[in-house]
C-alpha cells in the first residue's frame, strides 16, 4: 500500500519515487524535448562571446548529464545541493581538502577498508591527525573532540560489522563545537532508507557504486549538502581536483536511480529472510543484521531509518577452513567484493575488503577469520536460502 512503512521503522520519505523519476529530468531543458536525459559527451561548449556561455564551459566544471544526476540525488537526499565524483574515495579526498595542516579528523573505528587505508596511510602522512573512536557511544566521541578537531566521519551501518550509530545524538555533540563538520557515509543505506542531513549531518557521502546505481557497472561517489558556503567550497574543489565522473557513468547512475525504491524494498525483504534463516542455522555462530531485534542498536535503526538494506554479516562456526569452504561452495551467491547490486555477493572481509586493516585492529573490531559479509541481491528468496544451506552443509561435510 502506498506510503505504508516497514513495521517499527520510520514511514517512507514522501514523494521519493516521483522525485527519483522526475527531479532534474525536465524534457524542456533539451532542445529536442527528450524525456530521457541524453549523454552529453562533449568536453567543451560554444560561447556566445568571450566569457559569455550558456551555463557550461568545460566538462570538468559542469556537464549537462552530470547536472541531471546531481539534481536528482539532491532531491532524494533531502538536500539543496549534490556533487558527483569519480569514486567514493574521490569524494572523501575532496572533503578532506576542506581541512588544513594540523587539523584532526575523528573517524568511526569500524569503517570501509578503503576509508581506513586513506586515513591511516595517506591523510595521516600528509599533516592531518586521524583518531579512531567507537561513535556508537556519543560520550566517547565528545571525549575525543579537541580544539583541533575539524571533521567527524561516521559510517552507519558500519562496514563490515554493521554497528549502527545514532546520527542525531552525534550531531548534537559535534555542533556544540563551532567549526567541526559532521560527515556520514550513507553507502550501506541509500537515501531510500536513511537521510543523514535530516538527522543533523553537514555532509552526506554515498558510494553510488553500491545501491544508488545498483547494477555493479559504475564507479562513483556522491556528496550532498544544504549549506551554501560548504557547497561553494566543495564545488571549487571538484573543479580544481578534477575527480569527476564521466557523462556515460552519470547516465547509467541516473537510470539506476529510477528503480531505487523498488530495489531497496526487495533488498530488505530478502536480507531479512536470509538473516532469520542464518540465525536458526546449526552451522552459524552469530548473525548481525540491523533489522533483527537481536541487533544491539535495533531501536536506533528503527528511530532513524525507514528500513534496512540487504547487508548481512555472520560468523560461521569452526575456523577459516570452514569459512573458505562455505564461500567456495556457493552457487547463487558470487564470491566477490563490493555490494548493493541486483546480484547476491559474499566475501571474507579479513582476507578481502579489510585486508589492509592491521590484524590486531581487525580482531579488536570483530573482523575475524570466520566473519562472512553478504550483500543479498534480488534473486528468488527460496533460491538464496537453499544456496546458503547447501554451502554451509558442504563446509562441514
Amino acid at each position: 500500500m502506498a506510503g505504508e512503512g516497514m513495521r517499527g521503522f520510520l514511514p517512507p520519505f514522501k514523494h521519493f519515487a516521483t522525485s527519483a523519476i522526475h527531479a532534474g529530468q525536465e524534457p524542456e531543458q533539451w532542445r529536442s524535448g527528450a524525456v530521457v536525459p541524453p549523454i552529453s559527451l562533449s568536453t567543451t561548449f560554444k560561447q556566445r562571446a568571450p566569457g559569455e556561455h550558456a551555463g557550461y564551459e568545460y566538462s570538468r566544471s559542469g556537464n549537462p548529464t552530470r547536472d541531471c544526476l546531481e539534481k536528482a540525488v539532491a532531491a532524494l537526499d533531502g538536500a539543496k545541493y549534490c556533487l558527483a565524483y569519480s569514486s567514493g574515495l574521490g569524494a572523501l579526498l575532496n572533503i578532506c581538502h576542506l581541512l588544513k595542516t594540523g587539523d584532526t579528523v575523528i573517524c568511526m573505528d569500524d569503517v570501509y577498508g578503503g576509508t581506513n587505508r586513506y586515513f591511516k596511510r595517506i591523510a595521516s602522512e600528509n599533516n592531518l591527525k586521524v583518531i579512531f573512536v567507537d561513535c556508537t557511544k556519543p560520550k566517547c566521541l565528545e571525549d575525543a573532540i579537541t580544539p583541533e578537531t575539524k571533521l567527524v566521519w561516521l559510517e552507519t551501518p558500519t562496514n563490515p560489522t554493521l554497528k549502527v550509530i545514532d546520527i542525531r545524538a552525534c550531531a548534537d555533540v559535534v555542533h556544540r563545537y563551532p567549526g567541526v563538520l559532521l560527515a556520514v557515509d550513507n553507502s550501506f543505506m541509500s537515501s531510500y532508507f536513511q537521510r543523514p542531513l535530516s538527522l543533523g549531518a553537514d555532509i552526506c557521502v554515498t558510494s553510488a557504486t553500491k545501491y544508488i546505481n545498483g547494477h555493479s557497472d559504475v564507479l562513483m561517489g556522491l556528496v550532498s549538502v544544504n549549506r551554501d558556503d560548504l557547497y561553494e567550497r566543495l564545488k571549487f574543489l571538484q573543479y580544481s581536483l578534477g575527480a569527476v565522473p564521466s557523462p556515460f557513468d552519470c547516465f547509467l547512475c541516473n537510470r539506476g536511480l529510477k528503480t531505487l525504491h523498488i530495489r531497496m524494498k526487495l533488498h530488505f525483504q530478502n536480507g531479512l529472510a536470509v538473516a532469520k534463516f542464518l540465525e536458526s542455522h546449526p552451522h552459524v555462530e552469530k548473525v548481525i543484521y540491523p533489522g533483527l531485534p537481536s541487533h544491539p542498536q535495533y531501536e536506533v535503526m528503527q528511530k532513524q531509518c525507514t528500513g534496512c538494506p540487504g547487508m548481512v554479516t555472520f560468523y560461521v562456526k569452526g575456523n577459516i577452513k570452514n569459512a573458505s569452504a562455505f564461500l567456495k561452495n556457493l552457487k547463487v551467491f558470487t564470491l566477490a567484493e563490493s555490494l548493493g547490486g541486483y546480484e547476491s555477493l559474499a566475501e571474507h572481509p579479513a582476507i578481502m575488503t579489510h585486508a589492509s586493516v592491521p590484524e590486531e585492529e581487525r580482531r579488536a573490531l570483530g573482523i575475524t577469520d570466520t566473519l562472512i559479509r553478504l550483500s543479498v541481491g534480488l534473486e528468488d528468496e527460496e533460491d538464496l536460502l537453499a544456496d546458503l544451506d547447501q554451502a554451509l552443509r558442504a563446509a562441514f561435510a
